[in-house]
This record gives structure tokens, C-alpha cells and sequence, in this order.
């Protein structure tokens, strides 16, 4: 056996540490720097926190915006798409709270703990969900204060005084007694500075990769639609297939209705079903995923509501392909051997002897024919699509030697896609670890990070 290579000297850490440390006093905190002090973030506030309007306003088309929780994502304040209310009850809710450049917003309802400092000189409200943290300039840089609110320590303070385990709620009385290590101000602004150029980089990264996953998932759905509506030979003679949206298919393929290729096509039950801790699975739109059955969010029922409550149509076999007909529109799977019942939102389809399964579920995954399904689907809030319109789509079928070739081709390139997706989606997560770390990291004095921004 070859000797193994030696091990390399461990890599020299690119921050150091400050000179001397001190106990915080604070036991999950550990030691601070010598020189930076503890606070409960009511003393490094200029005024008390506030929190918007508890009733529900009146919404309108266009106006003074005015944000929820669901207004912070990624960190930041996105005002693209939220709601409006009218200067009259702007003006009315502002006596209250008026948030402005520099004051930092905390979810402290059901999304707890979102951070996101305001970047923006017009006004705005925000709703009762949200609390407005206004920094004094003279204590705490509000930079700062965002990131040191966005660390994992505070995040555990947060979710340590929420209230409830099913909706988080984080009381308007617990917020100001939160704690925060600070440095002198001056430095504090360093920080400050330093990770807002290192989370650009990082976040740059992870957009890049992200761009990637977007590439690898066109490259998937074409390499899908060219295989099945060309084949997999590009030498073959085409014809045209006789639908407009299908166009050219290879010439000895046959054209023909889904229903044409069907033992079976129906929906689930309807009737309410009682809830268990184990037996059967009962899914819905919701569990089915881009190609697979969620098992791990479904409910399950009982083995005796199985059997006497439910009918053939609504209790799928193993090799049945199950597609989503309301709201989320168009996803597929095949059945495996778990015992599984489909409420109304489900269709399921059982196919002849002279279809193979994975074919027609990458098939029908394509995008031809899910740009089909949508634009057949009904409905305004939420789309659905009737089961006799699904069976009256066309459907592009060659024999069934060469749909198994074309599902197996298709069932090894996918993989090797799927692979390189999951690789830079592990990448993301890393960096998106090394961007938590280094926020906490310097907000709490684990690294000294004075000399890289000198």
C-alpha cells in the first residue's frame, strides 16, 4: 500500500484576536474584548421602541407604503409588491411609529427575529408585527447595532423569550432588555465597515452560484423537452405533429390524446378524513415535489378510514403517477410502495401496458406541456385544471422500447444535473454558515478586525 502523504501545517487564521480579554458577566457570552462593555439595548436607544398599528388598515392600490414582516427578506427592506395605505391613516398611525433613515426593524411576530435596518429617506408605516428600534448616535453606530441584532447570539436571546412555540411572538417588554457588546464608537464604525465589504463579497458568491443553479435547471428542462418530443437520434426524419404548441416530432412517433394512453384518470376524496400519528399517507398538492412525494410534511389517517372511508380512485397503486391539478400547478410524481390516499387537489393517472411510467412522467414534466396545463388551467387566485381537459391533451408517444431508452438516458443525465445542483446548493449553505459566523464573530470581539479596514 502507498504511504500516505504527510498531513500540511493547519492553515494560519486570516483574523486575530485582541489582545486581552475579559468576562462579560454574561455566561453564554463568555469573555469580551478588555475594552468593550455589555448593554441591555434599552440604554442604546435614542427613544422607546415602538411598534406600528394593531388594527388592520385599509389597503389601497397605490399610496404611502406600508410594510409587514414579510417585508424584510434577505435581511433588507423590500418594498416591490407590498401594501398601501392612504396619507390620511399615515398620517394618523405616525403619531405612533414613524420609521426613518437608520432605525433598525425587528420581526416580532410569527417571523421573530428578521433584522433589517432602513435604507431609505421617503416615509412609510409599518404594521404591528414589526418593532422600530431607533439607535442613539451617541452609543451605538446603527450599522452596528443591525448586525449585532442579526448575530447568532441575539437570535438565541430572540427565540429564548419568544412565547409561543407554534406562532413566535417576542413581547414589546422583552425587546428592550435584550443585551449587546459594544466597542467605542470608532470602532464599532469599523466593524461596521468591515462586514459590510466582507457580506458584499460573500453575498456576491452566493448570487453567482445561485445564477448557476438557475443555468443547471434551464439545462435540465431542455435536455427534458428535446428528448421527449425529438428522441434522443437527431438524425431521424420529423413531421409536423399536427398541434401547434407540440410542433415537429420525429416522423414515426404517433400524436394522441392522454386519455388515449390511460386505464385510469381521477382525482381524490373530497370528504374530510381523520388525522393520525402513523398509517397511511394522505397528500395533497402541498406534498407533491418536483418529482417525488414529500413524505415528510404529509399527514397520515387511520388504517380503518383508509379502507372504509375511501374508494379505488382516491387510494393510488404503486407505478401510478400522481400530478398536482390546483394551486401548485402541474408538479408530478410517481407512487412507490407507501401506502398512500390523494385528496381532490391530486389527479391521479394509471397508464397502459404500453406506456412506460417514467417516461410519461418526464414527459409531462416538460415544458411544452406544463406551458400547456397553464394555459389550459382556470381559476384566479387559485389556478386548477379540470381532469377532462388534462385527458384531452396531445401527447407525443413513440413505441415503448424507445420510450424505457429515452427515460433511462433521461433518469442518468437528470442524476448527473441534479448532482451539480446539490454540490453548489452545499456551497451556498457554506457560505452562508461563514457569513453568520463572521457577523457574530465580530460584533461579539472573537476576531480583531481593526487593521483590515485601516
Amino acid at each position: 500500500m502507498k504511504e500516505s502523504a504527510q498531513p500540511l501545517p493547519p492553515a494560519r487564521p486570516r483574523f486575530k484576536p485582541y489582545p486581552a480579554y475579559k468576562d462579560s458577566g454574561v455566561e453564554w457570552l463568555g469573555e469580551i474584548p478588555a475594552g468593550w462593555d455589555v448593554r441591555r439595548l434599552k440604554r442604546l436607544i435614542a427613544e422607546p421602541i415602538t411598534d406600528g398599528p394593531h388594527e388592520t388598515p385599509e389597503f389601497l392600490i397605490d399610496g404611502v407604503p406600508f410594510l409587514s414582516v414579510d417585508g424584510i427578506q434577505a435581511g433588507e427592506l423590500i418594498f416591490e409588491g407590498c401594501r398601501y395605505i392612504s396619507e390620511e391613516a399615515h398620517k394618523e398611525y405616525s403619531r405612533k411609529c414613524a420609521p426613518r433613515r437608520d432605525d433598525v426593524l425587528l420581526g416580532k411576530a410569527a417571523s421573530t427575529g428578521k433584522i433589517a435596518r432602513v435604507k431609505v429617506d421617503f416615509e412609510f408605516g409599518v404594521w404591528s408585527p414589526l418593532a422600530v428600534i431607533r439607535p442613539d448616535k451617541r452609543d451605538v453606530w446603527p450599522s452596528f447595532l443591525e448586525y449585532a441584532l442579526k448575530s447568532a447570539a441575539t437570535q438565541a436571546q430572540i427565540d429564548v423569550l419568544c412565547t409561543s412555540s407554534t406562532q413566535k411572538n417576542i413581547s414589546m417588554r422583552d425587546i428592550p432588555i435584550m443585551v449587546v457588546c459594544v466597542a467605542e464608537l470608532r470602532e464599532q464604525r469599523a466593524i461596521a465597515a468591515f462586514l459590510d465589504r466582507e457580506t458584499v463579497r460573500i453575498d456576491a458568491l452566493v448570487e453567482k452560484k445561485e445564477r448557476l443553479i438557475e443555468l443547471l435547471q434551464e439545462q435540465r428542462t431542455a435536455l427534458i423537452t428535446r428528448a421527449v418530443t425529438k428522441g434522443l437520434d437527431p438524425s431521424v426524419p420529423m413531421r409536423d405533429s399536427g398541434v401547434e404548441w407540440l410542433g415537429e416530432i420525429p416522423a414515426h412517433w404517433e400524436t394522441k390524446a392522454l386519455s388515449r394512453t390511460l386505464l385510469r384518470i381521477t382525482y381524490g376524496f373530497t370528504n374530510p378524513m381523520p388525522v393520525a400519528d402513523a398509517g397511511p399517507y394522505m397528500l395533497t398538492a402541498l406534498d407533491i415535489g418536483d418529482g417525488e412525494i414529500l413524505y415528510a410534511g404529509a399527514r397520515r389517517t387511520t388504517d380503518e378510514a383508509f379502507e372504509r372511508l375511501l374508494t379505488d380512485k382516491s387510494r393510488p397503486r404503486t407505478g401510478d403517477l400522481l400530478i398536482t391539478k390546483d394551486g401548485t400547478l402541474g408538479r408530478i410524481a410517481v407512487v412507490g410502495s407507501e401506502r398512500v390516499c390523494i385528496n381532490q387537489s391530486v389527479a391521479l393517472l394509471r397508464f397502459d401496458q404500453a406506456v412506460q411510467v417514467a417516461f410519461m412522467q418526464h414527459t409531462l414534466r416538460a415544458a411544452p406541456y406544463q406551458e400547456r396545463m397553464a394555459f389550459e388551467a382556470g381559476g384566479t387566485a387559485i389556478k386548477h385544471i379540470y381532469i377532462s381537459r388534462l385527458a384531452r391533451m396531445a401527447i407525443a408517444l413513440p413505441a415503448k422500447d424507445e420510450q424505457r431508452a429515452i427515460a433511462d438516458f433521461l433518469h442518468r443525465e437528470t442524476a448527473r444535473i441534479d448532482a451539480l445542483i446539490a454540490k453548489v446548493r452545499d456551497a451556498i449553505e457554506r457560505l452562508k454558515e461563514l457569513r453568520t459566523a463572521l457577523i457574530s464573530a465580530a460584533v461579539t470581539g472573537k476576531i480583531d478586525v481593526r487593521e483590515e479596514v485601516a
